[in-house]
């Protein structure tokens, strides 16, 4: 999933460390989310976007999300 936290974060000035610090993660976490390797959780998710005062599709690419066929 892309993602734009490293622009947020150069111009916010943090660093990976104090944004996982603040969010409550490891950097090694949000290095992985910004590069794809890892999908954040909802509350995670929610926690960036809160940090950065923007909401979650703000910060977040779902355009690559597949939606299942199946009607509900």
């Amino acid at each position: 999933m892309k993602t734009i936290i490293p622009e947020l974060r150069k111009k916010h000035r943090l660093s990976q460390e104090e944004l996982a610090a603040v969010v409550g993660v490891t950097r090694q976490t949000i290095t992985s989310i910004e590069i794809g390797k890892y999908t954040a959780s909802l509350p995670l998710a929610y926690k960036i976007a809160k940090c950065f005062g923007k909401s979650i599709e703000e910060v977040f690419d779902f355009s690559d999300v597949e939606i299942p066929n199946e009607p509900f």
